[in-house]
């Protein structure tokens, strides 16, 4: 994602045409996150960080009641369950549900009400629009609030990391981040055994649209940068001049989709997939062949951090590696 502010616009945008955009699923056994992070060594003594912004943040000793919206993914890797977590109208992020089971939820844009209900001792925020204006200063005065900033929240890697060094954990961080690349790297091979050369997307159907990922964010780079599949000529093209971490692909340029292998979330499973009838979409090379693989819009491939990619690279070997 060139940040996750764009990913939230996009979330709205299509809720206001009526559309959830859930992803996720449970936690899984595999991931090399909660299972590995040993219990940390938290900072005994408060200490001062300077944000993104130039705030100097003064963070408590042990800070018991967290709240760092849609950065979830960080803290349950960390082994930190927050006092409050994000959500839009229609839902949460689904693949943390297990490990944040009876967690309240605050809505995504943190009214300010919302946010003192919840009494926190700390608050982490990832972008710089959720800060802008005076919402700092209406923040902090509700607790101390760290404000990661917009290139280090663009990086899944940096943001973990960051907010390692925030919880005094960069020790547990670090080795989360290591078991992932790790991860990684094992299944790039089994890929390179079964797959090598081959290419492969993901597209996203909502209400009778679909969206390709970006070759870059999101669930694009667990595909490319992480497990070195290749890139369609379409998915180039289209993120050449796409903003987001998904971007409309219209039909004309779907039926000269030339992947491989296709990632299928589908959000309109419930109303009957009719896009998947239309007969552009039955002549794509992949879907002929029977190398779609169709995931439902509660699994972890609209979302990114250690655990959200690490079960997209389960799902990956699932589907490709017989």
């Amino acid at each position: 994602m060139r940040n996750k502010k764009k990913f939230i616009l996009v979330i709205m945008s299509l809720m206001v045409m009526s559309l959830w955009l859930a992803a996720c699923g449970s936690n899984s056994n595999n991931e090399p996150a909660a299972t590995e992070a040993p219990t940390a060594t938290e900072a005994s003594t408060e200490h001062k960080l300077k944000d993104a912004l130039g705030n100097e943040v003064t963070i408590p000793a042990n800070p018991q009641r967290i709240l760092a919206s849609y950065l979830e993914d960080h803290l349950v890797a960390l082994g930190v369950k927050p006092v409050a977590q994000w959500s839009v109208q229609n839902g949460t992020q689904d693949y943390l549900k297990d490990s944040l089971e009876g967690i309240p939820t605050i809505a995504y844009d943190l009214p300010f009400e919302a946010v003192t209900s919840f009494n926190p001792d700390l608050i982490i925020m990832g972008g710089n629009s959720a800060v802008e204006g005076d919402k700092y200063a209406q923040y902090s005065k509700i607790a101390p609030t760290y404000t990661l900033g917009d290139e280090i929240n663009a990086d899944w890697r940096k943001s973990l990391l960051k907010v390692g060094e925030v919880l005094g954990k960069s020790d547990e961080a670090q080795k989360v981040l290591d078991a992932y690349e790790l991860k990684a790297k094992e299944a790039k091979e089994k890929l390179q055994g079964v797959a090598k050369g081959e290419s492969a997307t993901a597209i996203w159907l909502v209400q009778k649209s679909f969206f390709v990922v970006s070759d870059k964010l999101s669930s694009g780079s667990v595909l490319y940068n992480d497990l070195g599949l290749a890139v369609p000529e379409v998915v180039k093209e289209i993120s050449a001049v796409g903003t987001g971490n998904w971007n409309a692909i219209s039909l004309e340029k779907l039926a000269e989709m030339d992947a491989d292998h296709i990632f299928l979330i589908n959000s309109d499973i419930d109303s009957g997939s009719e896009a998947l009838k239309d007969p552009i979409w039955q002549a794509i090379p992949a879907v002929k062949n029977g190398k779609v693989y169709e995931f439902p819009n509660t699994t972890a491939w609209l979302y990114s951090g250690a655990i959200a990619n690490s079960q997209i690279i389960d799902d990956v070997l699932k589907s490709v590696v017989k």
